[in-house]
């Protein structure tokens, strides 16, 4: 796995330091045109604040995100999917709510010079969020936490490849001793779904997730049942992951606005196969280049931060990632 300064490199793929919207819209883009599979990123959230890890403000990042959907349609196969995490926004000084990532998305997909549309909304819930707009969630009292983010599944096509028997969740205790007593209160629920006597005696291997998924620790002393997902128990805030761990033995402060590697790994199995092609241009610690790694997809990440190149190594080129990887 050589690497320098400004690059990673496996035998799947390739961490370039950039800027992605100029290396897609020239030579690179060429080369890639309709042979990514799928798009995964969280970019940069629009924030009326400017953060370090490099959001644009107001109209002009409204502006900036519809003008990458004629880009990212370009390089989609015919059945590929870009997959979006976009964070809410509140307007600045005000406890209201800005609308400014809703109309970023809607120009986006509705983007008169790409093809797109919405295949479906997911919420991401992470209840270990802080209290935040601070201001008016811990001091003012007079709003609640803001505790989730979108994830937006858009596609150029109706129909692109995707499965969701790769994914399900484990049955629930309940639905395991529904499958062995082979019988349950068939018949017409309040909703005036007729539900027969044999609709739920089929064992599938598991029940289909849910749209909503909960970032959450598993503790595995408490009552709560688990069942992964859960739609998803993961700890996107565990100070005891390799990462985190080894960022902080390294003094490195990790990026503040990570995606859940387990929220990329749904992502990736749903909607690609072994071999395919998964682009993230906005890649901060490379959450989306790992989990294809790990998942033997080809992958290629792009960021503008020498930083955050230098935190994906520790993902890669630590013994202890790698050999976690490769029992995956």
């Amino acid at each position: 796995m050589p690497y320098s300064k400004d690059i990673i490199e496996t035998e799947l793929g390739t961490y370039l330091n950039g800027d992605s919207v100029e290396l897609l819209s020239g030579s690179m883009g060429e080369e890639l045109k309709g042979k990514v599979q799928l798009i995964l990123t969280s970019p940069p959230f629009p924030l009326n604040r400017k953060k370090k890890y490099g959001n644009i403000n107001g109209d002009t990042y409204k502006e900036w995100f519809i003008s990458l959907a004629p880009l990212f349609e370009n390089l989609l196969t015919p059945d590929g999917s870009i997959i979006i995490e976009l964070g809410n926004s509140w307007e600045a000084g005000r406890p209201v709510q800005s609308l400014l990532h809703l109309e970023s998305l809607i120009g986006f997909v509705k983007n008169p010079e790409a093809d797109l549309r919405l295949c479906q909304q997911f919420i991401c819930h992470n209840p270990s969020r802080l209290p935040s707009p601070a201001q008016w969630v811990t001091i003012e009292r007079t709003r609640f936490t803001d505790s989730f983010t979108h994830v937006w599944w858009i596609s150029n096509t109706d129909n692109p490849k995707a499965d969701n028997r790769r994914v399900l969740r484990p049955y629930s205790k309940s639905m395991k001793k529904l499958l062995k007593n082979q019988k349950y209160n068939a018949g017409k629920r309040p909703s005036e779904h007729n539900i027969s006597e044999t609709s739920f005696l089929k064992d599938h291997g598991g029940s289909i997730v849910q749209n909503v998924f909960e970032i959450e620790p598993i503790d595995m002393g408490s009552t709560r049942e688990v069942r992964l997902p859960n739609s998803f128990s993961i700890a996107n805030t565990a100070s005891t992951d390799l990462f985190t761990r080894r960022c902080k033995e390294s003094g490195i402060r990790p990026h503040p606005a990570r995606m859940p590697l387990g929220l990329a790994d749904f992502f990736i199995q749903t909607l690609t196969d072994p071999g395919d092609l998964v682009l993230d241009p906005f890649a901060g610690s490379n959450t989306t280049g790992f989990s294809a790694e790990q998942s033997k997809r080809k992958w290629l990440s792009i960021d503008k931060s020498e930083d955050y190149i230098e935190q994906a190594k520790l993902r890669f080129y630590e013994p202890e990632n790698i050999q976690k990887k490769n029992t995956n």
